[in-house]
C-alpha cells in the first residue's frame, strides 16, 4: 500500500487550491545573521474606517438653537405686551404738561441813579406779581419744590430783580395761585449796562421784560413716582412802565405767554 500524505501538509494544501509546490516564504529571520526577508503587504490586513457617530453633536445644535428662538420669541412677546399696555394707560390717562400764567405784574419801584461823577450807577427796583398755576390732568398730580424767580429785560442782558415761591403740591384738576410774590433787587451797574437800559426805560409805549422761575418737581400717579426732574417757567411779552410817584405801575400782561420746558419720564411716558 502506498503511504499518505497528511492533508495537514502545507504543499499539498497548495497543490490542492492549485498553486505550486514551493513551500510558502518564511517570515522569520535567519539565525545565523543573513539578510532579513521583507513583510509581504496585505491590503486586507489594513483597519477599516469607520466614522464617528455625530448624533450627539446635531442634538446639542438643536437645543441651542430651540433655546435661542424662544428666548427671542419671549423677548418679543414682553415688548409687545409692554407697548400695548403703555398705550392703553396713555389713553385712558392722557398726560399733559402742567400750566402757568401771569395774572397781573405791579411795578412799585424802578429807579436807576447816576453818581455826580458818573462813575457809577445804581439800580432799585420792587415788583409784585400774581402768578397762577394749573393741572390739567385728571390722574396726575405734581410735588413741586421751591422756586426761584429771576426779572430781567427781554434780550437777558439786564437783570432786573429775583424772588422766591414756595413748594406747593398740586392736585388732580387744581388750580394755586400765588398773590404778592416780591420780586426786588438793589445793586451797581456798569455802563454799559446803564447805557442800554436808560433808552429802554424812556420809552412811551413801555419796555420789555420777562419772568423765569425755577425749580424741581416729581410727578405722581396713583403709586408710580417720577425723580424730581428740573422745570422752569419763562413768562415772556410782558410790557412795563416806569411808575410816577408813589403809585405802583400797572404792566401789561395779556400779551404774555408762559412757557414750560419740562421734560418728565413716568414709567415709559416722556412729557
Amino acid at each position: 500500500m502506498s503511504d499518505k500524505v497528511p492533508s495537514s501538509s502545507p504543499i499539498v494544501a497548495a497543490a490542492a487550491k492549485g498553486g505550486t509546490d514551493e513551500p510558502p516564504p518564511s517570515t522569520t529571520a535567519p539565525a545565523n545573521g543573513g539578510a532579513k526577508k521583507t513583510h509581504l503587504y496585505k491590503p486586507t490586513s489594513r483597519p477599516t474606517y469607520r466614522p464617528q457617530p455625530r448624533h450627539r453633536n446635531r442634538r446639542r445644535r438643536n437645543y441651542c438653537c430651540c433655546f435661542c428662538c424662544w428666548t427671542i420669541l419671549i423677548i418679543l412677546i414682553l415688548i409687545l405686551l409692554a407697548a400695548i399696555t403703555g398705550t392703553v394707560l396713555y389713553v385712558l390717562y392722557r398726560p399733559h404738561r402742567p400750566s402757568f400764567s401771569l395774572a397781573s405784574f405791579r411795578i412799585h419801584r424802578l429807579n436807576l441813579t447816576t453818581s455826580a461823577d458818573s462813575a457809577s450807577s445804581h439800580l432799585s427796583t420792587l415788583f409784585n406779581l400774581t402768578i397762577s398755576s394749573k393741572n390739567p390732568n385728571a390722574y396726575l398730580s405734581f410735588s413741586y419744590d421751591p422756586f426761584i424767580l429771576l426779572c430781567i429785560s427781554s434780550d437777558g442782558d439786564v437783570f432786573l430783580g429775583n424772588g422766591t415761591l414756595p413748594a406747593f403740591f398740586s392736585g388732580n384738576k387744581s388750580d394755586t395761585t400765588f398773590r404778592g410774590v416780591a420780586v426786588a433787587t438793589s445793586s451797581h451797574v456798569d455802563a454799559e449796562t446803564m447805557n442800554g437800559l436808560r433808552p429802554e426805560l424812556r420809552k412811551k409805549k413801555g419796555f420789555l421784560l420777562k419772568v423765569e422761575m425755577d425749580t424741581r418737581v416729581m410727578v405722581k400717579m396713583g403709586s408710580l413716582k417720577s425723580k424730581k426732574v428740573g422745570i422752569r417757567v419763562t413768562c415772556d411779552g410782558i410790557k412795563g412802565i416806569v411808575p410816577k410817584g408813589k403809585s405802583p405801575a400797572v404792566a401789561n400782561v395779556f400779551g404774555a405767554k408762559c412757557e414750560v420746558d419740562l421734560r418728565i419720564k413716568i414709567w415709559r411716558w416722556t412729557f
